[in-house]
Order: C-alpha cells, then structure tokens, then sequence
C-alpha cells in the first residue's frame, strides 16, 4: 500500500502529538536512544533498544495499524550518509 504525500503527513502530525501529549514525560530522559514504534489510532507504544525487536513487537502486536517511529531524545530516527569532522 503506498501513503499518498498528505496521508503521511497526518500520519506524522499525529504520531508527534501523541508523543508529546501522552509519551515523553513518561520515556524521556531514562531511554534516550531507544526506538519508539507508536500506534496512531489507540495511543499504544512498543519501545526497545534494538529496532527490530522494537518494530517486530509492533508489528505482532498493531497488526497493519498505521505507526509512527521515532527514536527518544533525538529528532529523527536515522541518519543517512556520514558526518565528516575537521
């Protein structure tokens, strides 16, 4: 299924909301760096320090729900390429 440009927008506008409305003052600071797998619909979370366990355990658990993925403390989950120092 392809999300139209719109569609994850709203998914991001709402998985965001929910993290700062219900989530971060629960997570943050004890579990910077842990990936965070919200479902957007019920507010439920799956959280670990190993993405794949985390986004294994949302998966089992949410189904096909749509999510949101974010990692605690920081402001993307990834980062592409490589940093170059001088």
């Amino acid at each position: 299924m392809q999300i139209s440009q719109d569609t994850g927008k709203e998914i991001v506008r709402r998985g965001q909301e929910i993290y700062e409305r219900a989530i971060r003052a629960q997570v943050e600071p004890e579990h910077k760096g842990k990936l965070l797998v919200i479902n957007i619909e019920t507010g439920e979370y799956e959280m670990d320090a190993d993405d794949a366990a985390a986004l294994d355990r949302a998966k089992a658990r949410f189904g096909r729900a749509e999510t949101f993925t974010l990692r605690v403390g920081y402001p993307t989950a990834y980062r592409l390429g490589r940093r170059v120092q001088v």
